[in-house]
């Protein structure tokens, strides 16, 4: 079996396009980069590893542990380079393992139904070989697996997750086509937005975007209220990097911390099931829900940010609504003195009806539908003159790209 100081081969998967944030991330807690793909950042680390990128990483949707990979073209090969793997250093005997799984792009073996049960089957003929055993009871933890065949290339992982990294624990109200977790925490990260500059989403729905600033800014872990699969693997990961990785992201959370952070939606409902979410995920006092529609959008203050995932018509409302809806949005952000603007969507003629062209325009796949999250960036904020209190200026105005 393996013990807590060997070094893993970790994948963490992402939306397409946000590949960046991902790795910025896995750098900032400490990690080797060794591989960006397309959807996908692969890393070392070792078994304490596993527990902080499970707890603090807020744009992965979830943490592989890579087993393997080969080549395979016919199901034979995928039996037999299955069947190579050291499962035993994983699975204890008792352990449930089965394919949770199978994706296939561009390769030969194509049906899911059928990768997952070859595997399966290969899987149990090499572990009855180590455990000298015909038959698995099957009754202890659970060790979900995963399969990816891009162009013929067969990559295995071991799910350390469970349920997808999105899955916070606070978002019980939801309203239909919320935006997830993790890319809204993703799209936060890839503006110059800080803790001390106005933040507003006029479009909040449930409220993520407020919620994931928030969390943010406090520096509260996203994962530090829910439960893993991996917990109950003491052969791989030992109980004390969960109760120390916790004990970590207590540590950090800025308890005193005050931010303008603000979420509007013209539906009551949506403004209620944001107030439940903000209360649960323990950042309601650091976000303003009102009922408010876009046309009575305005702030007082400058340089203040518009994040937002406003209705598209292949989702919500009807595409004959949404020449009206974003010439609202353009005229909205125009009567903001020196803000910046960042808005995801599917609908194509946004910037035509917006009335200007994004300074920047970034492809994003949510799921399977192409979006495009537009930037529209306002001036930097005039310097802070530095004193004792506020320190360096460079620790207070962040860098407006």
């Amino acid at each position: 079996m393996n013990t807590s100081m060997d070094k893993f081969e970790l994948i963490a998967p992402c939306h397409f396009g946000l590949e960046a944030v991902l790795k910025r991330e896995i750098s900032n807690l400490g990690y080797d980069i060794l591989q960006v793909e397309d959807g996908k950042v692969t890393f070392a680390g070792d078994a304490a590893a596993i527990c902080r990128a499970n707890i603090f990483l807020r744009t992965t949707e979830r943490i592989l542990i890579k087993i393997g990979s080969f080549h395979a073209t016919t199901f034979d090969e995928l039996f037999e380079g299955t069947k190579a793997l050291p499962w035993e250093r994983w699975i204890p005997e008792n352990g449930k393992f089965w394919v949770t799984k199978a994706t296939s792009v561009k390769s030969k073996l194509f049906s899911p139904t059928d990768i997952q049960s070859i595997m399966k089957k290969a899987m149990v003929e090499r572990m009855k070989t180590h455990y000298h055993t015909d038959w698995f009871p099957e009754d202890g933890s659970p060790f979900p697996i995963r399969v990816t065949m891009m162009k013929d290339e067969v990559v295995i992982g071991l799910d350390t997750s469970g349920d997808s990294l999105h899955k916070r624990g606070y978002r019980k109200a939801t309203v239909k086509a919320p935006i997830t977790e993790t890319l809204a925490s993703a799209l936060i990260l890839l503006t110059p937005w800080k803790q001390d500059r106005i933040l507003v989403d006029p479009f909040c729905g449930s409220g993520t975007f407020p919620i994931e600033a928030a969390m943010i800014g406090a520096d509260i872990a996203p994962g530090m209220n829910r439960s893993f699969t991996a917990e109950n693997w003491p052969h791989l990961i030992p109980k004390k990097h969960w109760y120390e990785t916790i004990d970590e992201a207590e540590s950090r959370i800025r308890r005193d911390l005050t931010m303008d952070i603000q979420g509007y939606d013209i539906s009551h409902k949506a403004i209620a099931a944001a107030m439940e979410n903000a209360a649960l995920a323990e950042v309601s006092h650091l976000i303003h829900f009102q009922q408010r529609s876009i046309q009575e959008l305005s702030h007082r203050k400058k340089y203040g940010f518009l994040i937002t995932n406003p209705p598209y018509g292949q989702r919500l409302d009807t595409e004959e609504d949404m020449p009206v809806l974003y010439r609202e949005i353009g005229e909205a952000y125009r009567r903001l003195d020196s803000w910046s603007m960042y808005l995801i969507t599917a609908y194509e003629q946004a910037e035509r009806f917006i009335g200007s062209k994004a300074a920047k325009n970034r492809k994003i796949y949510n799921g399977m539908m192409k979006t495009h999250f537009y930037q529209y960036l306002g001036p930097k904020p005039p310097k802070r003159p530095r004193t004792k209190e506020t320190g360096p200026d460079r620790k207070n105005v962040p860098n407006q790209k």
